[in-house]
């Protein structure tokens, strides 16, 4: 439930909410499931504690045309440290500014850093709405847990996310397309050199206004398939948000914008399994036994499990079993999580087997691709007048409306 502004400081004096937190109070697969063993005297996340101390000199709001992803941030941002020594401190929320770490910060050595991405929309009738909130945090929570940060109460740091958000709710656009990106973070500060957990972090939050990923219109992407470079390996970090798998594949996407390619197209293995495209989830989808076969890399530890990918198989499977058919899309869909290898879609390309292609993520929902660079020849994936295919359309559309409030559908939070 919101929390009543009356009960949080309009002041620059901290004030301190009524209501106690007592990590004892947190079922028991929260505490089993912490990275770091933490004390139940210790306290966890508590949205009760809030303070929000406003900025003094609001900025001026940006043209939503003059939008450019990532780049333009609000008034405020929510902050909130931690130590082994006093658990989860007092949440706040303040102006948007600079950290202040010190050199020696783990973050800045070892990269224990994780993030998350969602976005808050503004529907017609003045609503804001999160798009499936709860899946984010418990995603969160096992980045955490894979590079030793702490966990956390992720229904009490959700409160707060959307404390921010109403906050600072004029920077949502209401154009079409439009809507704030949400970036909730968390980072190792100890002021120590040495690989080891943390003794303290930092949780912080900030949000930034966006348009729509294609303002002019689908335009299908064209993808290299390298075979010179992995995004991830068995065993590794592929299937976690954290920072320490974004930085190496800059260098990749340079290589492949040279070479006249959107996106690379992450390969993985001698047969060359498709993993992802960029940093989003694929689908491939083939005709088959007089239908349509959708079709995903498995969750097997090299694969970020998405929100948007776990959307697009919800909806398709439940076209698949009649409980909830999708306009535009073929009765007979078959709906796979298994490996697909380059030869399979060179060939079906060849056949007239393959129907389409398409990437999925927080950033442009769905993104479908026109052909893949692949050991010097492009493979032609087959789109529509409008960019897209029989199945992405219909999806895009769905969730789309589910996500600005025109679906009703309680995968969209009002806050």
């Amino acid at each position: 439930m919101p929390l009543p502004l009356s009960r949080v400081l309009r002041t620059c004096a901290p004030r301190l909410h009524p209501r106690s937190f007592l990590w004892r109070n947190v079922p028991q697969h929260f505490r089993a499931n912490s990275s770091l063993s933490q004390s139940e005297s210790l306290p966890d996340i508590d949205a009760s504690r809030l303070v929000v101390n406003l900025t003094e000199k609001p900025k001026p709001l940006p043209l939503p045309s003059a939008l450019k992803f990532g780049h333009t941030f609000t008034d405020h941002m929510l902050t909130i440290p931690w130590s082994t020594e006093s658990g989860w401190g007092i949440p706040q929320i303040q102006s948007y500014g600079p950290l202040a770490l010190e050199p020696s910060s783990t973050v800045l050595h070892y990269a224990q850093t994780i993030f998350e991405g969602m976005k808050a929309y503004q529907d017609p009738q003045g609503n804001i709405r999160l798009f499936r909130p709860d899946m984010n945090m418990k995603r969160m929570q096992t980045s955490a847990r894979r590079i030793a940060l702490p966990t956390f109460n992720g229904n009490e740091l959700l409160e707060l996310i959307k404390e921010l958000v109403r906050l600072d709710k004029q920077w949502i656009p209401t154009e079409p397309g439009h809507s704030l990106y949400i970036r909730p973070t968390l980072i190792g500060t100890q002021r120590a050199i040495g690989v080891s957990p943390p003794n303290e972090a930092l949780l912080f939050v900030i949000l930034s206004p966006v348009g729509p990923y294609y303002p002019d219109g689908f335009k299908p992407v064209a993808l290299y398939g390298t075979t010179e470079y992995v995004r991830a390996a068995p065993g590794g970090t592929g299937a976690y948000k954290l920072g320490v798998n974004y930085a190496p594949g800059i260098l990749p996407q340079s290589f492949a914008a040279q070479k006249g390619y959107a996106q690379n197209l992450w390969l993985h293995g001698p047969d060359h399994h498709l993993t992802e495209v960029g940093t989003m989830n694929l689908f491939v989808a083939f005709h088959k036994d007089g239908g349509i076969e959708l079709a995903t890399p498995p969750l097997d530890g090299m694969i970020l499990p998405g929100v948007t990918r776990d959307s697009v198989l919800t909806l398709a499977r439940e076209h698949a079993s009649g409980a909830y058919p999708l306009p535009g899309v073929p009765k007979d869909l078959i709906v796979s999580e298994r490996p697909v290898t380059m030869t399979e879609v060179k060939e079906a390309s060849q056949s007239g087997r393959l129907v389409e292609m398409f990437g999925a993520g927080t950033a442009a929902v769905i993104s479908p691709v026109d052909r893949i660079g692949y050991l010097g020849d492009d493979v032609h994936i087959p789109t529509g007048k409008d960019g897209m295919g029989p199945i992405s359309r219909a999806v895009w559309t769905e969730l789309v409306g589910r996500q600005t409030g025109a679906i009703p559908h309680p995968w969209s939070v009002v806050i």
